[in-house]
């Protein structure tokens, strides 16, 4: 059942509206979103919306998931940093296509639960930090890559200055409720911005966001 709801998905939510790279379509053909949807809710893990997963937070649209993914252009070598863990479902799509993923949740309830189940499912790449993700990680920087799940209402200064150069970010910026997604981009140049369209996150909480 969950098979050909999935395989739904991929045909209709993703490649219908322009979503082409393979091994980010693999990668969601591979990871079960049933398993990463809040309980009772696993009828719904294919519709093409975001859930609700508890403690203020959601599970992203499938399309935002593969829009923001494939904006990164990982190619498998990467160290990624990831910006608000939830159920987990993000970071294994990012834990299938990088190297290494750095992942920040300041509820920690969702934090040890993620970590739970992408252990469970296999994922060693994979590194926990419960705290401000508007601060980001800076042991571990610079990273190739970061994605932010929530909406903040600017780019946080400590996450690009964690970017490598070169280094490619995907992040919802504007306002508490909705955003414009933005592709950052660090250069030699400076800070090039690219918007890919509008969206609706959770706010994204913290020091560099918005307050609680």
């Amino acid at each position: 059942m969950y098979n050909q709801k999935m395989e739904q998905m991929i045909t209709t939510q993703l490649m219908a509206r322009g979503i082409r790279d393979e091994r980010v379509l693999n990668a969601m053909r591979k990871v079960p979103r049933h398993e990463f949807v809040a309980a009772g809710k696993e009828e719904y893990a294919y519709a093409d919306a975001a859930l609700p997963v508890g403690h203020g937070q959601t599970i992203s649209q499938p399309f935002m998931v593969a829009l923001m993914t494939q904006a990164l252009q990982l190619q498998g070598n990467e160290k990624v940093l990831e910006i608000g863990t939830g159920t987990g479902y993000q970071t294994a799509i990012l834990a299938e296509l990088a190297k290494t993923v750095y992942t920040v949740e300041k509820v920690s309830q969702l934090s040890e639960e993620a970590q739970v189940r992408l252990e469970h499912f296999g994922y060693d790449n994979v590194h926990y930090r419960i705290g401000d993700g508007t601060k980001g990680w800076p042991d571990n920087a610079p990273y190739d890559a970061m994605i932010v799940t929530a909406g903040g209402p600017l780019v946080p200064p400590s996450l690009y200055d964690q970017l490598a150069m070169g280094g490619r970010m995907v992040i919802p910026t504007g306002e508490r409720k909705f955003q414009d997604l933005l592709l950052v981009s660090k250069t030699e140049d400076g800070k090039e911005v690219i918007s890919l369209g509008k969206c609706g996150f959770v706010p994204l909480l913290g020091e560099e966001g918005w307050e609680d």
